[in-house]
C-alpha cells in the first residue's frame, strides 16, 4: 500500500490563485472586509510572529506571542491605534457574545 499524499502544494509566486488572482507569497496574509456592529471592518489573519502579547477584546484574555490570530480595524480612515487583535474563535463569535461588562471577583455571573 502506498502512503497518503495529501500534502499542501505550494504555488510559485507567479502562479495564479482563485479566480485568476495572483497567489500570495508564502508567509503573507490576505485582507478581507467583514461587517461588525453595522460598520465595515478590514480583517487580516496574522501568524503571531511579532513577539508581543495582545489583549483580545472579545474574551479579554491575552494572545501570547507565536499564536495566530486576527487583526481587525474599521475600514473608514482608521489609523494604527484603531487596530484590534482578536483570537480567531472570538472574532468568529463576535456577534453572539454579550457585552464585556467588567465584574468584581465575587459578582454573580448572570
Amino acid at each position: 500500500m502506498s502512503p497518503r499524499r495529501n500534502r499542501i502544494t505550494q504555488r510559485t509566486a507567479g502562479s495564479a490563485g482563485r479566480d485568476g488572482e495572483p497567489a500570495a507569497p508564502p508567509g503573507s496574509s490576505l485582507r478581507r472586509t467583514e461587517s461588525y456592529r453595522g460598520e465595515e471592518w478590514v480583517v487580516q489573519t496574522v501568524a503571531g510572529s511579532a513577539g508581543r502579547y495582545y489583549r483580545c477584546p472579545g474574551c479579554d484574555q491575552e494572545i501570547p506571542p507565536g499564536v495566530g490570530h486576527v487583526v481587525a480595524w474599521p475600514s473608514y480612515g482608521a489609523g494604527v491605534d484603531d487596530r484590534r487583535h482578536w483570537h480567531r474563535a472570538c472574532w468568529g463569535a463576535r456577534e453572539r457574545r454579550g457585552a464585556a461588562i467588567p465584574r468584581g471577583r465575587n459578582a454573580p455571573r448572570y
